[in-house]
């Protein structure tokens, strides 16, 4: 067991903590003054961000190089992508928004987090997702695991009546019950090109296009999935009604978070 103690690093070019954690794309993240506290892969982190570095509190070397590296996406290059994105919209996202990443998720919880999020607002979102932990998942202190698959996979949508999820209930099984018994098949997903993934997971019940591109783009890091809500849906009409500019191609899923971020915060 190697030693639990606050892992510093110095802040990497293009990154900001709040930006990456609350833009949408995880939900099991709380802010408290400048401390972000989570939990991903099993472990409880608390972590935050100063002028010069990133305070990982209470982990161990060994969690930073084999979790939070990969979940913060550490070693991509984020100052080389966003400096190819030369159309006017995406300059302004990027400049506005500079430091998200597209944090590499547990697919598990990815998919399952974005059935939950269909039809629904962030807050409850959170709400429904934080009762299916502390219902299902582990105590491990600071707060609970993400339930597993198979652990989900012998209940019944009746057994999901505490989280408040409505229809999802039904569709949260379905997804446990064919991920467990290789229905839908992650290994495979995360070996192949993205179409392969975007005719596996529409398999499940519930699970459309929408949520289908969330879970390749934060749960299998394919970069060039695209989701499209109701802001994307804006955007496409508003800024790129002739389809979306050359370049992209590749990393759209890195450039719609920024303007997603950009034309939601437009409103404000």
């Amino acid at each position: 067991m190697s030693h639990m103690s606050d892992y510093r690093i110095k802040k990497p070019d293009v990154f900001n903590l709040p930006l990456c954690l609350d833009c949408g794309q995880a939900f099991r993240w709380e802010q408290q003054e400048n401390i972000f506290c989570g939990v991903a892969f099993e472990k409880y982190l608390k972590v935050e961000e100063t002028e010069s570095e990133i305070i990982f509190y209470s982990t161990t070397k060994d969690d930073f190089e084999n979790i939070w590296k990969s979940y913060f996406d550490l070693d991509t290059d984020y100052r080389k992508i966003v400096d190819t994105y030369d159309e006017e919209n995406l300059v302004k996202a990027v400049t506005e928004y500079s430091g998200i990443r597209i944090l590499r998720q547990e697919p598990w919880e990815a998919l399952c987090s974005f059935i939950i999020s269909q039809n629904n607002n962030i807050p409850r979102i959170k709400g429904i997702i934080s009762r299916l932990c502390e219902n299902f998942g582990e105590n491990i202190g600071g707060g609970f695991t993400f339930p597993s698959a198979e652990k989900l996979a012998d209940l019944t949508p009746e057994d999901l009546a505490p989280l408040r999820a409505g229809f999802r209930a039904k569709y949260i099984i379905d997804a446990a019950r064919k991920v467990t018994d290789g229905t839908v098949d992650f290994k495979k997903i995360d070996e192949n090109p993205i179409e392969f993934g975007r005719e596996e997971l529409i398999k499940i019940k519930g699970v459309g296009a929408k949520v289908a591109e969330c879970t390749l783009l934060y749960g299998f890091h394919k970069l060039s999935a695209f989701p499209v809500d109701v802001w994307v849906k804006r955007i496409m009409a508003e800024m790129y009604p002739q389809g979306l500019p050359e370049c992209m191609k590749g990393t759209e899923g890195i450039a719609q978070q920024y303007l997603f971020h950009y034309r939601r915060n437009l409103e404000k």
